[in-house]
C-alpha cells in the first residue's frame, strides 16, 4: 500500500520535474523571460496613450498607465494560465505511459508557471512604474492578494474544463478560440464600469473579469469605487467552475489517459 504522504512526496517529485521541463520549453529562445516583461508593458504604453488621447487626465482618480496595466494584466493573467492549462493535457500525452505522471499533474504545473511569470512580470512593472516617478499604494493589500488568488483559481478551472473536453471533442478548441477573442473589449481593459450607462451594466456583469478588474482598481485606489461589481459573484463563479472542472476529471480522467 502506497501511503498518503509517500502519494504527496511523488507528486511533487513530478510536478517539480514537469515545471522544469515547461520552463525549458517556453524559454528557450534569445529573448527569454524578458519578452514576457517587455510585451505587456509596450501593449500598456501604447494603450494608455489611445485613452489618454480620448479622454486625457486621470480615469475616474486613477492615473491611466496603472489603470491600463491593471486591466491588461488581468487579463492576460487570465488567457496565459487558461491557455496553457487547457492545452495541457494533450501536449503532455506522451508523459502518461509514466505511471507517476497523471493528467492533472501537467495540468497543476502549467497553471502554476503562468502564475509564477505574471506574478514576476507584476512585480517588475510595479517596479517600473515607480521609476516613471508615478508612485501609488495598495489601499487594501487583502483585498488585492485574494483577489490575485481567485483569479489563479478561476483560470485554473476553465482551462482544465476545456482540457477535458477537447480530449473527447477537439471542436472545443473552436469555441475557445472564439471565447477569448472579445475579452479585451468585454472585460473592462481599456475601459470602466463607470463610463458605460448603467442601464446597459447587465451586459457586462456577467462576466467575472470585469469584477476581477474593478476591484483590483479598487483596491489600489478607494475613491475609484465599487459600483456594479460584486466580490460574492467573483467567489462563486469560481467556485462552481473549480467544482465544474474537478468533478469531470474525477469521472474521465482514466478514459482520457486512454484517447
Amino acid at each position: 500500500m502506497v501511503t498518503f504522504k509517500e502519494q504527496l512526496y511523488a507528486w511533487r517529485g513530478v510536478i517539480f520535474a514537469l515545471f522544469l521541463r515547461e520552463l525549458q520549453s517556453k524559454f528557450n529562445d534569445k529573448f527569454g523571460l524578458s519578452w514576457a516583461f517587455f510585451e505587456p508593458i509596450l501593449f500598456i504604453l501604447i494603450l494608455s496613450i489611445l485613452r489618454g488621447r480620448l479622454t486625457g487626465g486621470d480615469v475616474h482618480s486613477i492615473p491611466i498607465f496603472i489603470f491600463m496595466m491593471v486591466g491588461l494584466m488581468g487579463l492576460q493573467s487570465f488567457t496565459k494560465i487558461f491557455q496553457g492549462v487547457s492545452t495541457s493535457i494533450k501536449k503532455n500525452k506522451p508523459l502518461y505511459a509514466f505511471r507517476q505522471v497523471q493528467p492533472i499533474t501537467s495540468a497543476v504545473t502549467s497553471g502554476f508557471l503562468e502564475l509564477i511569470i505574471k506574478a514576476i512580470v507584476g512585480v517588475l512593472l510595479a517596479l517600473a512604474t515607480y521609476l516613471l516617478g508615478m508612485s501609488f499604494s495598495l489601499n487594501d493589500p487583502l483585498l488585492f492578494l485574494f483577489l490575485c488568488f481567485n483569479l489563479g483559481l478561476l483560470s485554473f478551472a476553465l482551462g482544465l474544463i476545456f482540457a477535458v473536453g477537447s480530449a473527447f471533442v477537439p471542436e472545443t478548441d473552436k469555441i475557445k478560440a472564439l471565447m477569448t477573442r472579445p475579452l479585451m473589449f468585454i472585460s473592462c481593459v481599456f475601459f470602466s464600469l463607470q463610463d458605460i450607462p448603467q442601464a446597459y451594466w447587465h451586459f457586462f456583469t456577467w462576466n467575472p473579469l470585469v469584477h476581477f478588474n474593478e476591484l483590483v482598481r479598487y483596491s489600489f485606489f478607494e475613491s475609484y469605487g465599487d459600483q456594479g461589481v460584486s466580490l460574492s459573484y467573483l467567489v462563486k463563479f469560481t467556485f462552481l467552475s473549480l467544482f465544474l472542472s474537478l468533478s469531470m476529471y474525477h469521472i474521465t480522467w482514466k478514459k482520457v489517459l486512454s484517447r
